[in-house]
């Protein structure tokens, strides 16, 4: 008869014991996690709630955040020690920012082997030690993160003897990490709360000026339309007159409708370089020559330039020098082009009476006061006078002239050089406009040198070896006029010119003959210019050409950008052709080896 035994029984129901206590341990601790990170989340969730409802300074709110973290850990871990540190800028270190209340003030964390650190508020502590908490098993720090960037750490002391349960033992790794995106995520919502309460109090004055800016954007184009359209129409009706079938004017009339032509032109380009002057420097990529300037030279020579101005209203012009104003460091361009905006403005204001410039020594500084006895600003104006397309109504012109941004970049163009720009009016009893500019410049001013090559930094190169039309060059150029103004003026020269609208055109010229210089524009019809001398370079049999740019890119690192690509020179239009032709001749006279080589 088979026998059984019921011994496993008996011992199936001892063993239920210990299972059902392990069953019940868990449960308590993991409704001790949720029961702790709930009680967390209220109290965030009442201080963002607080914090929308009014206009409470972030930084506070903040500290009421970390500080609301550090103490309900500290409840939840019976009085484990547990702190907030903050990254230093610039440093590999960290400041303990927070301390949880509870009546001990230090954090004792062993990130080592021997090496005990008591934590205190505002003491500091080495990244190395910190990385070395994050990285132990388990962890005794957990990094703060918003968007990839860590904000802080939460640090927990090393307990002398744990009181937490062993269920709470493995879930406190838990609850640290879900504490951390706790404390991120109220972060996170206080600065949306932030930006909404600044969007709120800002739209009303946001839609003031937005009207304002479109009001004067207006007014920008309205003026810039007009003067665009006059030297244009200058421009247009001389050409005209010129091309008329019966008209043929005599050789002196023919020689001053060209020079009108060219004045037109020359304003039309200083027009241009105002609004351009204007988007570099707000764009932060205007850059100053510093160099000696004879000031008396250079004052005289803007006298000279509004002469004729002043000399049609009337106006009687004056220069007072003081003796010792010698020279001054600065960019003889930009001083140029400051003054002469303050002394047009005084002619242009001013129908009877004087204009002069007055310079003065002021310590470490020199001040160049423009005044003038015309018609004055007033107050109200004098605050406007500094923005972008603002113009004062004007009633000793029958129109408005310029563009509303000669005194802005006369402003931004001073504190490029260090210095500043003062003014002084009352209605009627005329103005005074004060350049105040440092004798030195100062040292970022100094070190802000701009690179890129103007006519200036180019003399003309007289030619050792004569233009003949065995010199063959290469011109790609799309535009009609620019092509044949090129390709007339080197002929002239005496060189012998191919000249091809696009990159497949020349490739095929290349196939077939090989140039002595190319000339290139950078915007081509069927491909970059830039990318087609990049691949020139890549082929053995042309990178000893020497390549010029060509081109209406005219802004800062434009000619590092071509000249990385692979060019040798660069030169912007509008060309200045006796520039053109001095860079072309420099070539000329060196080795085929040396002219591809030599801005490499």
């Amino acid at each position: 008869m088979q026998q059984y035994s019921s011994l496993p029984e008996q011992n199936s129901q001892v063993d239920t014991t210990p299972t059902l206590l392990a069953t019940i341990q868990q449960l308590r601790a993991e409704l001790w996690l949720e029961s702790s990170l709930n009680k967390l989340q209220s109290r965030l969730n009442d201080y963002l709630l607080s914090a929308s409802a009014s206009t409470v300074q972030v930084e506070a709110t903040e500290a009421e955040i970390f500080q609301t973290v550090v103490d309900e850990l500290d409840i939840a871990l019976n009085n484990s020690r547990v702190a907030i540190a903050l990254p230093q800028p610039q440093t590999t270190s960290v400041k303990v920012g927070y301390i949880s209340s509870s009546p001990s003030p230090v954090v004792e964390v062993v990130p080592q082997k021997g090496k005990k650190l008591q934590l205190k508020l505002t003491q500091v502590m080495e990244i190395e030690d910190l990385q070395h908490l994050v990285n132990q098993q388990p962890p005794s720090a957990w990094p703060l993160t918003i968007d990839s960037d860590i904000i802080g750490w939460l640090i927990i002391a090393k307990a002398p003897r744990e009181l937490l349960t062993a269920s709470q033992i493995q879930l406190k790794s838990q609850l640290f990490t879900r504490v951390a995106q706790q404390c991120t995520d109220a972060l996170v919502q206080l600065k949306q709360i932030q930006s909404w309460q600044q969007f709120s109090q800002n739209i009303g004055s946001s839609n003031q000026e937005l009207e304002r800016t479109n009001q004067l954007k207006n007014q920008f184009l309205a003026n810039t339309s007009h003067e665009i359209r006059t030297p244009l129409s200058s421009i247009i009706g001389f050409t005209h007159l010129l091309l008329a079938q019966g008209y043929e004017p005599t050789r002196e009339r023919h020689q001053e409708y060209l020079n009108i032509i060219q004045s037109s032109g020359k304003h039309l380009l200083a027009l241009i370089n105002d609004i351009l002057d204007l988007s570099k420097i707000e764009a932060n990529q205007l850059e100053v020559q510093q160099e000696e300037i004879n000031v008396p030279e250079l004052c005289r020579n803007v006298l000279a330039l509004v002469k004729e101005k002043a000399a049609n209203k009337g106006l009687k012009l004056h220069l007072e020098l003081d003796s010792t104003v010698k020279t001054l460091i600065a960019d003889p361009l930009r001083l140029k082009q400051m003054l002469l905006n303050l002394l047009f403005n005084a002619v242009k204001f001013t129908c009877t009476g004087e204009v002069g410039l007055q310079v003065v020594p002021q310590g470490e500084f020199v001040s160049f006061t423009v005044w003038d006895t015309g018609i004055g600003i007033s107050k109200t104006d004098q605050v406007q006078l500094f923005q972008p397309y603002f113009q004062i109504a004007n009633s000793v012109t029958t129109r408005d002239e310029g563009t509303g941004l000669g005194l802005v970049v006369t402003k931004k163009l001073a504190e490029i050089h260090g210095g500043s720009v003062e003014v002084e009016s009352d209605v009627n009893c005329g103005s005074r406009f004060t350049i105040i500019l440092p004798v030195r410049p100062l040292p970022e001013v100094e070190e802000n040198r701009q690179s890129q090559i103007d006519a200036e930094d180019i003399t003309p190169v007289s030619l050792d070896v004569a233009p003949s039309s065995n010199f063959s060059i290469l011109l790609v150029e799309d535009d009609l006029p620019n092509g044949k103004l090129m390709q007339t003026y080197l002929e002239r020269l005496g060189y012998q010119v191919t000249w091809i609208k696009n990159a497949t055109e020349m490739r095929a010229i290349l196939s077939q003959q090989k140039p002595g210089l190319i000339l290139i524009d950078i915007q081509l019809p069927d491909e970059n210019g830039l990318k087609v001398v990049q691949q020139l370079r890549q082929q053995p049999e042309y990178q000893m050409i020497p390549v010029i740019a060509q081109t209406a890119m005219a802004m800062k690192g434009d000619r590092e950008i071509c000249i990385v690509s692979g060019v040798n020179e660069y030169i912007s239009k509008p060309l200045d052709l006796p520039l053109l032709a001095a860079l072309v001749a420099k070539y000329i006279k060196l080795p085929p080896q040396e002219s591809a080589t030599e801005n490499s």
